[in-house]
């Protein structure tokens, strides 16, 4: 297997034959089960508890409230950092406990832990456990919390239900290219909040051995490190060497499983009281409930622009829907959906600012995208409204206005570094994949057939490759090599590209590297997997890794070549001497280093070699880059849309599998159309969920989904070794505003000139209807 060519995951067929290990299949002996007692209000307070009928019901073990959560001095959860760690203002942050025992603030929050011999005896239990309520008014909504009656969730928040404001850009100068701008559009944008709906719930299973004072979690986990790190040091204070966390198998992420959650630390609380191992796994409707959410932002912009066309000025207030806590990791969205706001284009002078406000439902987290696709669907947007309004085409407004390649490095203007990219090349190459020239004849045969085309072309630009990263490689003395890596594969094919890289650089057939992660135990320290990340500074790092340990063992070759080691080179896994014939290989080498006497005497028993990369605010990171072209045709008297065409062209650096990479792009796709078209949490006023099943909420779903034609474009990042950028956010990020400009373009002719996500063949009829009914108000004003 070499770097740079297609190659098929060999993680794959452990998956395809069942042998797959989640941590629903993983059985300790004497396990028992756990369920939780949720709220069923969204703000509340709580007067008692009564578990008594519950303790007498068949299999029960214990019944937990967060009366035992204080009594036994579990400490309560903050984020896992705040705006001021990446630069920003101080925030408020909430503290979250593990079981609620004063105030609900909204519905699916914790109240009791029911622990059983089975868990259906568990979940009959949890029932039973009766709580009193005072209820309290909610909120909902973001920019409702924010007036001056809107209930308050934390009365230590000084300033209301509003945690932090974060701003950029120059408010003077903006102000001043809006005063001299020959047109300004503006428009009101919804991210609505969307639920990241991995395949396998979420779970985990706590095993204490009181023998050892030690915890083990099994959890379905994308960062296994950073929950060590929060659950000992935190919530159990033991030191992280007391608490080994293993993440097996995951069957997606998507952001909600880079952070803990309360069931992580109650499982490993309620082995230690039960004195067994406890096992939760949360049913599809739990998750729904208790999950944290993506997206949840609006945005009022507006753009100003000369007459030609040009971009003189952007200006943004946007609110994001924290819900009840300042949780997880809900900083980097509010960041990269202002930051990233400019895109690819030139935009001179910015206003922007964003307000993280509480309310009374889920918390919000990251989700596939983190706050790019918010600001991409913001930008794309008024692109295609400023042509609208100017009479351009799409395109043409678009080209005016990117960023050439030419001023790379750029820095946009809200104080990003783009590394490098051809934004214009791009939208070249996508356009010619389309088809676009021939869109007239295809529109006119839609028509023809009693339906509307539309296209669009979208950018989209993000940053990856945040914080840092540590990977290892060791050989064993039979001569094969084990990688330990401190990120974590959860669909992304790292087992498959690690190996790859390893095997090209040292030589090593792929068949004798074996790959390791998601161990606390077996990996010194890890970041784990998450914002497009893995590639760049896991890739970096195994690039290090591998240096140090050929660095390594070229003293030993020396000796046994009987040279200097200044003398020594190193290609096609063999060692030699400069001027002679001399050659011994990697893997004669590595044994050596693990023989009882010898040349081994001289150096450390072993062979391996470690290395550590870098990124925000460490070094620079990267930035991915694509165009998209999606074409629709909408059925008018239904409201119904079909993707007939999507066309991505990405920029993805060197491309290291491409086949795994065009594997990201089509599932972030199907996450963007998700999200476009059909995805939407919905709370009612009182904060209760109405669509808390897949009765209500909307997946995408074969129907759903076009061919995706994708094309790879290898423009290398110049901050990193490698030359990567990160793929895994890619297809997400770009596809809401390309689907809904899309849409737009069909129906801008019968007058409707908005539409809010998702766009639903109900909502789209609606919008339609009411176009034409205010189309026949004015002719009877006129007549």
């Amino acid at each position: 297997m070499t770097i740079a060519k297609p190659a098929l995951r060999i993680e794959d067929r452990r998956f395809l034959t069942g042998q797959g290990r989640y941590v629903n299949d993983i059985a300790l002996p004497r396990q028992c089960h756990a369920a939780m007692v949720l709220s069923p209000h969204a703000h509340a307070d709580i007067v008692s508890i009564d578990t008594s009928a519950a303790e007498a019901m068949p299999g029960v073990l214990a019944v937990l409230t967060g009366d035992d959560v204080e009594a036994d001095g579990l400490g309560s959860v903050p984020p896992f950092f705040m705006p001021e760690l990446w630069g920003g203002p101080p925030g408020h942050a909430t503290m979250r406990p593990l079981l609620v025992k004063d105030r609900v603030r909204f519905v699916g929050e914790r109240i009791a832990m029911v622990i059983a011999e089975t868990a259906d005896q568990a979940r009959s239990a949890a029932d039973a456990v009766l709580v009193d309520y005072a209820e309290r008014p909610a909120v909902v909504d973001a920019e409702a919390a924010l007036e001056p009656d809107a209930p308050v969730l934390w009365e230590d928040c000084p300033t209301g239900n509003r945690s932090v404001t974060l701003k950029f850009g120059d408010v003077e100068q903006t102000a001043k290219a809006f005063d001299a701008a020959h047109t300004v559009v503006s428009r009101r944008f919804a991210s609505p909040r969307v639920a990241p709906f991995s395949l396998e719930p979420r779970g985990c299973i706590g095993d204490y051995d009181a023998g050892e004072d030690h915890y083990t979690l099994h959890t379905s986990s994308q960062d296994p490190h950073g929950f060590r790190r929060i659950l000992a040091s935190i919530v159990l204070h033991v030191p992280e060497s007391s608490l080994r966390v293993i993440s097996p198998d995951v069957g997606g992420g998507f952001g909600l499983k880079a952070h803990m959650h309360p069931e992580d630390g109650l499982v490993l609380w309620a082995s230690r009281r039960v004195g067994r191992p406890v096992k939760w796994i949360a049913t599809r409707s739990e998750a729904m409930l208790t999950d944290t959410q993506g997206r949840g932002q609006t945005a009022h912009a507006e753009m100003a622009l000369d007459e030609a066309g040009h971009i003189l000025g952007l200006r943004v207030r946007a609110y994001h829907n924290l819900g009840a806590y300042f949780w997880g990791t809900a900083t980097p969205p509010l960041f990269f959906s202002m930051q990233l706001l400019p895109g690819t284009y030139v935009i001179p002078v910015v206003d922007l600012e964003t307000n993280a406000v509480f309310t009374n439902i889920a918390p919000l987290s990251v989700y596939r995208g983190a706050g790019r696709p918010e600001a991409a669907f913001v930008i794309e947007r008024l692109m295609d409204e400023a042509a609208s309004t100017l009479g351009l085409d799409p395109r043409e407004i678009r080209t005016r206005n990117y960023v050439s390649p030419e001023r790379m490095p750029y820095v946009n203007g809200a104080g990003l570094t783009y590394d490098s990219g051809d934004f214009p090349r791009l939208a070249q190459e996508c356009a010619q994949l389309a088809d676009w020239d021939g869109f007239a004849a295809r529109r006119a045969a839609s028509e023809k057939a009693g339906r509307l085309r539309g296209r669009s072309i979208t950018s989209y630009i993000e940053v990856a490759g945040v914080m840092n990263e540590r990977m290892e490689i060791r050989f064993d003395p039979s001569g094969t090599l084990t990688i330990i890596a401190g990120t974590h594969s959860h669909g992304q094919g790292h087992a498959t590209v690690f190996c790859q890289l390893v095997s090209e650089w040292l030589s090593i057939d792929v068949k004798d590297i074996r790959y390791v992660q998601g161990d606390t135990d077996k990996v010194l320290i890890g970041r784990g997997t998450f914002a497009a990340r893995s590639s760049m500074l896991g890739g970096t790092a195994l690039r290090k890794a591998a240096d140090d340990l050929i660095l390594r063992a070229s003293k030993m070759a020396a000796v046994l070549l009987k040279a200097e080691e200044s003398d020594i080179e190193f290609a096609d896994g063999l060692f030699r001497t400069r001027n002679s014939n001399q050659t011994i290989s990697l893997k004669d080498v590595a044994r050596f280093f693990y023989l009882p006497a010898g040349p081994v005497m001289r150096f450390s028993l072993g062979l391996y070699g470690e290395g550590t990369s870098a990124g925000k605010p460490g070094a620079q990171p990267n930035f991915p880059n694509g165009c998209q072209v999606c074409e629709v045709e909408v059925t008018p008297e239904t409201g119904e849309i079909h993707i007939d065409r999507f066309i991505c062209v990405d920029d993805v650096g060197r491309a290291l599998n491409p086949m795994i990479c065009e594997g990201q792009i089509h599932g972030g796709c199907a996450q963007g159309i998700g999200q476009a078209l059909c995805e939407e949490m919905i709370y009612d006023e009182s904060g209760q969920l109405t669509t808390g099943s897949l009765m209500d909420y909307c997946l995408p779903r074969a129907e759903h989904m076009p061919f995706i034609q994708s094309k790879l474009v290898e423009i290398p990042s110049a901050s990193n070794v490698l030359g990567v950028k990160g793929i895994g956010e890619s297809g997400t990020i770009g596809t809401p505003a390309a689907v809904v400009n899309a849409i737009l373009d069909a129906v801008r002719p019968l007058g409707v000139t908005d539409l809010q996500m998702p766009v639903t063949a109900g909502r789209l009829w609606d919008a339609i209807h009411s176009a034409a009914s205010q189309r026949d108000e004015m002719k009877g004003k006129q007549s």
